[in-house]
């Protein structure tokens, strides 16, 4: 039963979404006499991300407080979600530009929102571009793009001051996010209609590139208002074919031979799709890359299936209050850095390691350390190749 575990677990998150439930419980026949709220899962709150392109956290709030809303200030945990009225808002415990409404209110027509001030977008789908973290100046590439708030959220840290090569295979999604970016004020950014299993990371053009985020096509499993679809949740054919173009994908950005910092992000809830290519590509790359711990405050890491999967993150709407998500962070290895060198462990775990095997016999260790360009500030749209690889959703 315990060798199993992770598939269990796995397998009662796919369920679970496919239910539209959050608890356990609420996937148990209720019983006569039982209030109907009892067996109610908590909702998502609506999650605003202020655009800082256009505007300052400190200017929405101050709209918002314009508008009749009641600013508490930052939250201190979870709970402090979940208590919020229609007129309440807070500031998220761990993003600096997120706001936190309830779960009724839509800002579709909002001002802020037409003008491209804020973005409606969920937290977990804010983690990927603020996890990656380029610094200003820093070129970068969003290998799967569309339908763009990513990249916007890539804009507004690198404040129009760098370079994203962003890649999308559909053109009409493609076309769809070259409006938006317009609208939210980004200009450092070229679109190209390209399937980026066919970008070469050898072309010059790219020699600069030192950060890249991957939010492959996935089974979607996570969005939690996403209708099942008839067949109910996706077979296990599926999850090996979305797992085997995933696998491709995140290995071919780790040959750019300048890149220091990777994201891979999925809305799947599905070990196939995260946890296992993870793994699976370390197994080819732990030479040069290592998982990194982040956000280690964070309550829900991944599966265990491998050692150091707990430095990956996991997003639910029952433990996070998010759509369901997986995000990994890899960073190269600084040259020079021999300890563990065909080793899969996060940089934490090498050291743990080396440190058991000095109880029998002395071992050193492992060491650990952790690009001013111009701004392209038109879209450039490339011809599209032959091969075909689609994006399953947005986020």
């Amino acid at each position: 039963m315990l060798k199993h575990r992770a598939r269990l677990q796995a397998e009662l998150a796919r369920l679970k979404v496919w239910k539209k439930v959050n608890r356990n419980e609420d996937l148990l026949v209720p019983v006569p006499g039982v209030s109907p709220g009892m067996w109610q899962a908590p909702q998502v709150p609506r999650y605003v991300r202020v655009n800082t392109l256009k505007t300052s956290v400190e200017e929405v709030i101050d709209y918002f407080k314009r508008q009749g809303y009641a600013y508490l200030g930052k939250a201190t945990s979870m709970k402090d979600l979940c208590s919020l009225s229609e007129k309440q808002f807070l500031l998220d415990l761990h993003l600096p530009d997120l706001l936190i409404f309830h779960p009724q209110l839509d800002f579709h027509k909002n001002y802020l929102y037409m003008a491209g001030h804020i973005v409606l977008q969920d937290k977990a789908s804010c983690l990927p571009a603020f996890l990656l973290n380029p610094s200003l100046g820093s070129h970068v590439i969003d290998a799967c793009a569309a339908p763009g708030n990513k990249t916007s959220h890539l804009a507004a840290i690198l404040k129009n001051k760098g370079q994203i090569f962003a890649f999308d295979l559909d053109i009409m999604r493609l076309t769809t996010m070259s409006t938006m970016l317009v609208r939210a004020g980004a200009t450092c950014y070229e679109l190209a209609n390209q399937d980026f299993l066919t970008v070469d990371p050898y072309d010059p053009k790219y020699r600069e590139v030192k950060y890249i985020l991957l939010d492959p096509s996935c089974s979607g499993s996570g969005m939690v208002n996403r209708l099942p679809g008839p067949e109910g949740p996706p077979s296990l054919e599926r999850l090996q074919a979305l797992a085997g173009f995933q696998r491709k994908v995140l290995t071919r950005a780790l040959r750019f031979p300048g890149v220091q910092r990777l994201v891979y992000s999925t809305c799947s809830v599905h070990r196939e799709e995260n946890e296992d290519v993870v793994r699976d590509v370390l197994q080819e790359y732990g030479a040069a890359f290592r998982l990194v711990n982040v956000l280690p405050s964070w309550p829900q890491r991944g599966l265990a299936t491998f050692l150091g999967s707990e430095y990956c993150l996991r997003a639910s709407p029952e433990e996070t209050l998010t759509n369901g998500f997986f995000i990994a962070v890899l960073e190269r290895k600084p040259e020079g850095d021999d300890a563990a060198s065909s080793s899969i462990l996060p940089v934490e775990a090498e050291a743990s390691a080396a440190s058991a095997e000095a109880s029998a016999a002395s071992a050193a260790p492992a060491a650990a350390a952790a690009a001013a360009s111009t701004v392209a500030s038109a879209p450039a749209v490339a011809a599209a190749p032959a091969t075909k690889t689609a994006k399953d959703l947005g986020n």
